[in-house]
């Protein structure tokens, strides 16, 4: 028994001489101290040891123990700094070498248009409101002096819920749920989201349209233009612009604006179809009998409206072709837009 207890002894000493790391260290502490280990198995035998040689034998099993503890603290001690100093090593930082990039987000175009589009109207003086995407047939068409027969009330250009409501199409609602609430002088801008039945390469079921409102005393078809002429040159960088006369139920004097083909100059070019124009938005005076159905007194105020898409205004600015590709959520063309 005394000649085993000084082989495992000898042997573990050598075992741990030659351990090279961590995880043979874990199977020799195994194999020499577990449950099912050498040295441990020669201390349950010690009940077939005659009872006088028990102490000196279990003396010497003890003794052994400490020897093989001693000598395995003092190289786990050494393979763990070994262990560390390597690790350091493969993951030490060059702070010589260029950062990485992150890609980072950014707001979505339309997102942008409508924001640089509300900047410049607050820094007009107009006072930004939103309202219902659900309203009322009495606010969308009848307020707005469209007739029982006009063609946008058909179910082929309106998203009716019933016969008194409606998704709206248009924000021009708005005009007269602020004008019942906010007595003239006013000015304000509404942006948000409408329906139409409508999907292809310049449409879809779902879009953004921003509506415009000044109303006072001595308004005037000029002061329409002057603003749209600053809006033109603040967004698009210049302010060359025409009106072309147009109809509205809403507005009389009614007018569309064009801007000048940013591509061709003006000269003419597939863009534009060699007309040297885009068209951007429609515009007019406000409607007699639309201050009428609002309470205002037409004798006393004028005022004018204009209304425009904000995808139409983000396609011209960026020269995109197809307004699908807003809504179509491709990293490759949002990313374009940081």
């Amino acid at each position: 028994m005394i000649e085993k207890i000084k082989l495992i002894e000898d042997k573990a000493i050598r075992a741990l001489d030659s351990i090279k790391n961590l995880k043979e260290l874990e199977l020799f502490k195994v194999e020499i101290l577990g449950k099912k280990g050498e040295l441990t198995s020669v201390m349950k035998s010690l009940m077939n040891v005659k009872a006088e040689n028990r102490p000196l034998i279990g003396k010497l099993v003890n003794e052994s123990k400490e020897k093989i503890l001693e000598k395995l603290t003092s190289v786990e001690s050494h393979l763990v700094t070994e262990f560390k100093r390597a690790k350091l090593k493969k993951e030490r930082v060059d702070i010589s070498l260029p950062g990485k990039k992150v890609e980072t987000a950014c707001e979505h175009i339309l997102t942008q248009t409508m924001r640089e589009i509300r900047d410049i109207f607050m820094g007009m003086g107009f006072e930004v409101v939103d309202g219902p995407e659900i309203e009322s047939v009495y606010n969308n068409f009848d307020a707005l002096n469209i007739s029982k027969s006009h063609p946008s009330r058909s179910t082929q250009d309106t998203f009716y819920i019933s016969e008194d409501s409606l998704l709206r199409t248009q924000t021009s609602g708005m005009q007269i749920r602020y004008m019942k609430e906010v007595e003239p002088p006013l000015r304000m801008i509404s942006i948000g989201k409408v329906y139409r039945p409508d999907f292809d390469v310049t449409h879809t079921p779902m879009f953004h349209q921003i509506e415009g409102l000044m109303v006072g005393e001595n308004v005037s078809f000029a002061n329409l233009k002057s603003i749209l002429r600053t809006f033109s040159e603040k967004l698009f960088s210049q302010a060359n612009v025409r009106f072309r006369p147009h109809y509205f139920p809403f507005t009389e004097p009614s007018a569309e604006m064009d801007i000048e083909c940013g591509i061709c100059k003006g000269k003419g070019c597939r863009s534009c179809k060699h007309t040297g124009w885009l068209e951007i938005l429609g515009c007019g005076m406000v409607h007699p009998n639309v201050l009428k159905e609002v309470g205002i007194d037409p004798n006393k105020y004028q005022g004018f409206a204009f209304g425009m898409g904000v995808e139409r205004v983000a396609m011209l600015k960026n020269k995109i072709s197809d307004l699908r590709l807003f809504f179509d959520n491709d990293i490759r063309f949002l990313k374009q837009f940081k």
